[in-house]
């Protein structure tokens, strides 16, 4: 164990440092993305739910500097990883509609000006096909990370992919502290 620690000294300081600036950007992300949601007056969950996005990329990005560090052959690890990228391929092709839907929540998260209990304007025939008249308005009950659940005014709820949300004009009608402005 002895021989391990001093034949190994730079890799494992490396690692330590490594280590330790992960962790520092992990608070100063989650400080920050905290910071957004109170300022935003953002939900808690979806806070919550940005921040765990985050820790998984900062775990990501660690596990490739290790390889880097200990100079993993990458002969080996070319077989492994050619043969985990194609199920994970096949995998995310297969659910690329959730995994667009994952990204237009963390967008919508930073960038987009409604909030829980705003009302807003879909300019969506496809969810007014029946009845379409151009000023069915929604009331947002929740954003969660794949979808929204809006309120429509005779009370059915319905949920609509955040990835829509991004593609299709939406209008912000009535804020939640009864301020009415079009945005």
């Amino acid at each position: 164990m002895k021989t391990f620690f001093i034949n190994h000294q730079e890799e494992l300081f490396r690692s330590l440092i490594t280590f330790g600036v992960i962790l520092v950007l992990k608070f100063i992300f989650t400080k920050a993305v905290r910071k957004v949601g109170k300022i935003g007056d953002f939900n808690k969950v979806r806070t919550n739910l940005i921040i765990k996005y985050i820790s998984i990329a900062l775990t990501i990005i660690t596990i490739a500097i290790l390889t880097l560090i200990w100079s993993v052959n990458f002969k080996d690890l070319g077989a492994l990883l050619a043969s985990i990228f194609a199920v994970i391929g096949v995998a995310l092709f297969a659910q690329w509609s959730i995994l667009s839907n994952i990204t237009a929540g963390v967008i919508i998260f930073f960038s987009y000006p409604f909030k829980i209990g705003n009302t807003i304007r879909i300019f969506d025939k496809e969810i007014n096909k029946t009845d379409y008249n151009g000023d069915e308005t929604y009331v947002i009950e929740d954003i969660r990370a794949f979808h929204l659940h809006l309120r429509r005014s005779n009370g059915e709820i319905l949920t609509y992919p955040n990835s829509l949300v991004l593609q299709k004009g939406v209008s912000l009608v009535q804020m939640y502290n009864d301020e009415t402005q079009e945005l």
